[in-house]
């Protein structure tokens, strides 16, 4: 791995070597978010091409998908794509030659939603146990049911099914998502899994799901391929994934042979990722701008693995400076982008974007509370990216809420009427 040198005067722009060999052009990342472009029976449309090719035309060194379900049954939102089989072949071609033409890599990021899906959107929903969301965000999601041994072994073997379509397709790699509540983070947590067989119990039960899933996705792909993760360093939920079994299973992965680690934090029920929990601190930790450093430092003193960093970065200062300290490999960028998706062709310049981060509100307390608010907003930019438009960065958050919530309802009618 070739870490910068402190006397880069902009870091960003060195490649970065990851352990199998692939080279990454620069140290400047799209993170995940969820588009919701594909159709509402979850194929790929051309106006992902569109999107992804704008964004690789900014100069990212690696751009990573949204939510890409492996499983019809099992959908995050309505217009999730879903790679189960090679129906699409086609888009997804198109789809990976509009970064990779441009010098970009595209990895997809594979998924799988367990328990946190709208409510009625799914057949079913299904998750270590038949864990409650919590009182106030039960109207959203229902109690989920107690995934059987025969279900688990069926999803790990889409995991690796869908990684290899990938491969097929053009895409430079996958990575999985191991955080914000979803599948394989209910499985680490103690507080969704509270199961007493194989794949719950103790940490080492509790990460066998991932560890499984990532040996069958590098069975399928081979070693030259990527493969990545995205971990939580923290649940931020009491009984929740801790630092120390995040350590943990980072650690394994390492030994396992994982090319890159990207840290984030949080749930829906508490949205770290979106800068909530975050603690004020001392000034200096605040002009380090990113919230998950402390702990990237804390892996990079035990753990020699790429790592890429996501949330709360704001200028190319505070990137560098990152990038400098030795603590991650890779900056990652998500909210920004879609309000401004020419921002890293300045940021790989030295310059800052013009746009600002803010905290997307509605002013109504129990929908301020979840995850899924930040969500609903900025998909709603990255729509506009992907019809050739540009973003709305003063949407209001109330109306985009309301919009969101017919179209989530149309979206959920139309899913259902895909499926009869």
């Amino acid at each position: 791995m070739a870490n910068p040198s402190p006397s880069s005067s902009s870091l960003l722009n060195l490649p970065l070597r990851l352990p199998n060999g692939s080279v990454l052009r620069n140290r400047l990342a799209k993170s995940s978010m969820s588009e919701t472009l594909g159709t509402y029976d979850n194929h790929a449309t051309p106006r992902l091409v569109e999107l992804y090719r704008r964004w690789a035309a900014s100069g990212l060194g690696l751009l990573l998908t949204g939510n890409v379900m492996i499983d019809r049954r099992a959908l995050g939102e309505p217009g999730n794509v879903v790679i189960e089989d090679e129906s699409d072949m086609l888009v997804l071609k198109q789809w990976a030659r509009a970064a990779t033409e441009q010098g970009a890599a595209l990895w997809v990021q594979l998924n799988h939603p367990g328990k946190q899906s709208p409510k009625g959107l799914n057949a079913s929903n299904l998750s270590p146990s038949a864990i409650p969301f919590r009182e106030d965000m039960a109207a959203f999601f229902e109690t989920p049911r107690e995934a059987t041994v025969a279900e688990i072994r069926d999803i790990i073997q889409r995991f690796g099914r869908s990684a290899a379509i990938c491969k097929r397709a053009g895409f430079s790699g996958v990575q999985i998502h191991g955080a914000h509540g979803y599948l394989i983070s209910q499985f680490l947590s103690p507080h969704h899994n509270h199961r007493s067989d194989e794949w719950g119990g103790s940490p080492e039960n509790r990460r066998r799901f991932l560890m499984a899933v990532y040996a069958e996705i590098r069975r399928e792909v081979g070693t030259d391929f990527p493969v990545g993760i995205k971990l939580n360093s923290a649940d931020f939920q009491r009984g929740g994934f801790t630092e120390e079994e995040s350590m943990a299973t980072i650690q394994a992965l390492v030994e396992a042979g994982i090319d890159l680690i990207e840290i984030s934090g949080g749930t829906y029920e508490a949205p770290a990722m979106s800068g909530a929990f975050q603690k004020p601190g001392k000034a200096s930790t605040a002009a380090r701008e990113a919230y998950f450093l402390e702990f990237a430092e804390k892996v990079r003193k035990r753990i020699q693995v790429p790592l890429m960093v996501t949330g709360g970065f704001r200028t190319a200062d505070g990137m560098n400076a990152a990038l400098r300290s030795g603590s991650l490999d890779v900056v990652g960028l998500a909210r920004l982008l879609a309000i401004d998706p020419d921002a890293p062709a300045a940021l790989l310049q030295g310059r800052d974007s013009a746009q600002r981060v803010r905290p997307i509100t509605t002013g109504i307390k129990p929908v301020d509370r979840m995850g899924i608010m930040e969500v609903l907003w900025y998909t709603r930019q990255l729509k506009r990216i992907a019809g050739g438009g540009n973003p709305r960065p003063s949407e209001s958050g109330l109306m985009a809420f309301l919009k969101s919530l017919m179209d989530s309802s149309w979206g959920k009618y139309r899913t259902k009427r895909m499926r009869a």
